[in-house]
Formats: structure tokens, C-alpha cells, sequence
């Protein structure tokens, strides 16, 4: 019962969100903390294959022995990826690396062998750079005030998010967790079949 209603929500949420995470402020640059943190607090949730990842990693350190470090490591990785989207520097295949990442966590949450955990929290570490990356472009040219606030919510919801994945999975899913990831997977494949077309076929 509480997998069927678990299923039915993030599936209606998850249809309901836009394909992609953008600008929250409308395009324009937040001026505030308020703004800031505001922005901050819907990215990672506006953006389905951010969201969906988030509750992946959230899911998948559930399932292992000291897992807790796994979205740790992720949310961590975000800000540093945020970082450097800051500095300017490139970030190659963008895009195609959120989805893969999130393909790579639902595979694994829904296979019966994992690798080791210093595998899976080196996928985490990449994985928090690239979607971090993809956060950053929300906030490039704020001042000091909103883009610290900015960096503070994304942060706060990720961790709500993706803790909230983590006690459910180690409680009442614990035996139930595959049609989740299962859900999930589906969404991964859905976003690198979009990414693999765009960048091999951009004009189709």
C-alpha cells in the first residue's frame, strides 16, 4: 500500500515537472538572499532529471553497508560543480552526463550485485559535479548575497530530498525498492535517448 501510493505520487510529480531545469527567476539573475535562496530551493526540483537523480542517490546509499556517505558525497560534489561553473570553466557533454548519471544510479539500484562503495561514491562525486555545474547557470553574475543564499537552498532541498529517499528506502520500502528504480530508469532512458539525439542529430 505504501509503495503503490509512494509510486503514484513521484510518478504524478514527475510528469508534472518540466523536462528541463532553468532559470527560476524568470531568466533573470536573482537580486536578493530571498531570491537566492528561493531560486535555489526550486532548482534541483523544477528539473526532472535533477529531481529524479536526487532521489536515486537518496535510494541507492539506502541499500548499502555506510551508504549515508554516497549523497553526501553528491551534495558536496553539486557545490563544487557549481563552483566551477563560476570560474568559467567548461564542462564537456553537459546534458548527456546528468542523464547518464541518473541512468547509472537507477541501474544500480535495481540490480541484484553492487560494486564496491568506493566505485559507487567516485559515480557520486561525478555525477553532484555535473548536475552542481548545471545549477550554476541560475546564478553566474549575482552578487555575493543571493548567490550564497542560491547556494544554501539548492543544498537544503537536496538533502531533504534525497534523506527523505534514504529513511524511507531503509524503512517501509526497504523490501519494495526495485519498481521505484524501475521508474527512474525509465526516466534516465527518456533523457539520454533526447541528449544522444540532440547531439548527434541537431537538426532533426
Amino acid at each position: 500500500m505504501v509503495l503503490r501510493m509512494f509510486l503514484s505520487l513521484l510518478f504524478l510529480f514527475l510528469c508534472l515537472l518540466p523536462a528541463q531545469a532553468h532559470h527560476m527567476m524568470g531568466g533573470e539573475l536573482p537580486r536578493t538572499a530571498f531570491d537566492g535562496f528561493f531560486s535555489g530551493l526550486a532548482h534541483p526540483v523544477i528539473g526532472l532529471d535533477h529531481f529524479a537523480t536526487v532521489i536515486a542517490v537518496g535510494i541507492l546509499g539506502a541499500l548499502l553497508g555506510g551508504g549515508i556517505i554516497i549523497p553526501i558525497v553528491f551534495l558536496l560534489a553539486a557545490s563544487l560543480g557549481t563552483f566551477l561553473h563560476l570560474l568559467q570553466l567548461e564542462l564537456p557533454f553537459l546534458e548527456l552526463g546528468i542523464s547518464l548519471s541518473l541512468l547509472v544510479f537507477s541501474s544500480l539500484i535495481i540490480s541484484k550485485h553492487h560494486p564496491q562503495l568506493y566505485l559507487i561514491i567516485a559515480l557520486a562525486l561525478v555525477g553532484g559535479i555535473w548536475h552542481g555545474y548545471a545549477y550554476g547557470e541560475s546564478i553566474v553574475g549575482a552578487e555575493t548575497s543571493p548567490l550564497v543564499a542560491y547556494l544554501l537552498g539548492f543544498t537544503f532541498i537536496q538533502l531533504a530530498v534525497t534523506l527523505t529517499a534514504f529513511f524511507l528506502t531503509k524503512g517501509c520500502l526497504k523490501d519494495s525498492y526495485r519498481p521505484i528504480g524501475f521508474v527512474l530508469l525509465g526516466v534516465g532512458i527518456t533523457f539520454c535517448l533526447q541528449h544522444l539525439i540532440d547531439n548527434l542529430l541537431p537538426n532533426f
